[in-house]
């Protein structure tokens, strides 16, 4: 390869450029300028101690191995590669940890201020104008801040609209070098992550405007929003997963309450394929992370739902997401900045999806204690939502024995039990409360079905342990009448204790299931259907309906869905005994032909059936 300092303006040298002791910002993610690293390493020799500041890298690093360490000291925002990690792990470079959104402020403010920012860009236009391309992110921040502009000019950088651009004649020096950007392909598809996508993507509402990452979380819940509607896009960075999407117009920024009709991010990792979707492509603007992270533009928009993962999760919902105990793994990032956005956007959800554990199978990442060392990104009061393959934990308003009954219900089984004696011993959790959720394979992986009942979005689920509060509410909401036909008597009270044991079902014996509103982080039950398991091999089965919902069909939800089930298990006989003056149920039991017998109390109608042959 020809030397690149030859590039260069005959009378420009790299000691022209740069001096013993200067700060440097590096270009960002798939945006680094290595021809100009190269070259300086090569030529920029008897320039010592310059500290290198950049966030995420997608490069071999060079600059940070050891036998450069006399030229360059790294100073990183994000921690992205092996060589970054090992060299903060020993000492040869240092971490700062920063929200994304102000990283800007570092360099505009003085705090860490810039000798030169050395940078990819696309060649000029007609007019000069270079294009910063995939990486907007905090290089246009940096470019502005530095005292020079260094810059490598690539035939191979796609032109990306918005604020992304820079005239050439801001440059103290420039050189031309083509150069492949790194490509980040998709993750083979595993069955955790594609059931923590399924639940995230429930969660995300036709008309939402989505902040995404990279990885498999990411992209497996993309491959389950193709039957949404009006989805748009404020994210920090995409990846090649919403290219179909977007072709697809389902994601089409139709109703974003901020850029309407634009796809607004800062950075973009992915193939070739990518780089060439957003090349010249005038429906997706790239802004600085100050703009685009900043959490009040990112309120702007309405119903904004931010994924987000995490490395571990304590009980009380606190999110590690930059370090494995005293060990810095990554940054701080975008986490915090659209967690926030998302917690004050009107309709928003944050959401932290991880897997339930690590190291195959023999770690929680749903922890009682923050390991020893380990910082918190997140606090727990921003936290709404904690998402893994065993389900939704919803924490917004929830207390926090009832934070970690929710969290252990969505960790590992082979965890839970441990989890419970942990939180016992800091947090009051009543005697009482020992059972956890068991599964109902039958309702298929997710456990959960989305059903429509005149034109309104309901779930059907197995009842658990942390619905204990909402059947209590669901009890006391009942009118007299309600809990005389349910229950033969009016009953006096729902205790806590009662409500437990009656959520706290062995679902591979007995079944449970309930009929659930769920909006964001409120939930309310609105119907119950249980059988309870006979030594015969028979069930007895029983429903009760919020009263505002009688006559809408939810009996006959959970009635079909019970049938179906008992078939599964060869359950022989179904039984129900309804008072005689309850019309409204007992058609619901004949509509399944449910016979009825002969019962000796004129009061009581049984009716039966027959699921097997005699």
């Amino acid at each position: 390869m020809q030397s690149v300092v030859s590039q260069f303006n005959n009378k420009i040298t790299w000691h022209d450029l740069l001096q013993s002791g200067n700060r440097i910002f590096l270009g960002s993610n798939a945006g680094i300028p290595n021809a100009l690293v190269d070259s300086l390493i090569q030529d920029g020799k008897g320039i010592k101690d310059i500290e290198v500041t950049h966030i995420g890298t997608l490069s071999d690093e060079r600059w940070a191995l050891p036998e450069h360490q006399g030229q360059f000291k790294v100073n990183t925002f994000f921690i992205h590669g092996k060589v970054i990690r090992q060299a903060v792990d020993e000492g040869r470079a240092d971490y700062t940890p920063v929200f994304l959104s102000e990283i800007s402020s570092l360099f505009s403010d003085d705090i860490l201020p810039l000798d030169a920012a050395l940078i990819m860009v696309s060649p000029p236009d007609e007019l000069g104008y270079c294009s910063l391309g995939v990486s907007v992110d905090v290089v246009m921040s940096a470019a502005r801040s530095a005292k020079k502009i260094i810059a490598q000019i690539n035939p191979k950088m796609p032109r990306t609209a918005g604020h992304s651009f820079l005239h050439i004649s801001e440059f103290a020096a420039c050189l031309t070098h083509e150069q492949a950007l790194p490509e980040v392909h998709q993750a083979p598809k595993t069955d955790i992550y594609e059931r923590i996508g399924q639940y995230v993507a429930m969660l995300v509402n036709d008309g939402a405007t989505l902040q995404l990452g990279i990885g498999k979380i990411p992209d497996a819940t993309l491959r389950y929003l193709s039957k949404h509607k009006d989805l748009g896009i404020h994210s920090e960075m995409i990846s090649d997963g919403v290219i179909d999407l977007i072709k697809s117009g389902v994601i089409n920024n139709r109703k974003k309450t901020f850029h309407p009709g634009k796809s607004v991010v800062s950075f973009c990792m992915g193939t070739e394929r990518l780089y060439e979707f957003v090349h010249n492509n005038p429906h997706i603007e790239f802004y600085p992370s100050s703009y685009v992270n900043k959490p009040t533009n990112i309120a702007k928009n309405d119903n904004l739902v931010s994924i987000n993962s995490a490395l571990e999760v304590d009980l009380t919902g606190q999110v590690v997401a930059d370090s494995i105990g005293h060990d810095f793994y990554s940054g701080i990032g975008g986490q915090v900045d659209f967690v926030t956005g998302a917690t004050i956007s009107k309709g928003g959800k944050p959401i932290i999806a991880l897997p339930s554990t690590a190291k195959n199978g023999s770690v929680s990442r749903i922890v009682a204690n923050i390991t020893d060392g380990a910082g918190v990104v997140t606090s727990r009061g921003n936290v709404h939502y904690v998402i893994t393959e065993f389900g939704v934990a919803s924490l917004k308003g929830k207390s926090i024995r009832e934070r970690a009954l929710e969290l252990i219900r969505v960790a590992h089984p082979k965890f839970r039990e441990e989890l419970l004696a942990s939180v016992r011993q800091h947090y009051w959790v009543p005697d009482y409360q020992t059972k956890f959720p068991t599964d109902v394979p039958e309702l298929g992986e997710l456990q959960l079905k989305e059903i429509s009942i005149q034109g309104d979005t309901f779930y059907l689920r197995p009842l658990n342990p942390a619905d204990e509060r909402q059947l209590q509410e669901f009890f006391y909401s009942h009118t007299k009448e309600t809990l005389r036909l349910r229950y033969n008597y009016i009953p006096q009270g729902m205790s806590r204790q009662n409500s437990c044991d009656l959520v706290s079902v062995d679902q591979t014996k007995d079944l449970a299931l309930t009929i659930v509103n769920q909006q964001g982080s409120k939930i309310a039950i609105e119907a119950v259907g249980r059988y309870y398991l006979n030594p015969d091999n028979t069930c007895e089965v029983a429903f009760v309906t919020r009263e505002n919902q009688q006559g809408k069909g939810m009996a006959s939800r959970l009635m079909k869905q019970m049938i179906d089930i008992a078939k599964q298990r060869h359950i022989s006989k179904m039984v129900a005994f309804v008072r005689s003056e309850n019309k409204p149920m007992i058609s619901v039991f004949e509509q399944f032909e449910f016979k009825r017998v002969f019962n000796p109390d004129p009061a009581e109608v049984e009716l039966v059936l027959f699921l097997e042959e005699k």
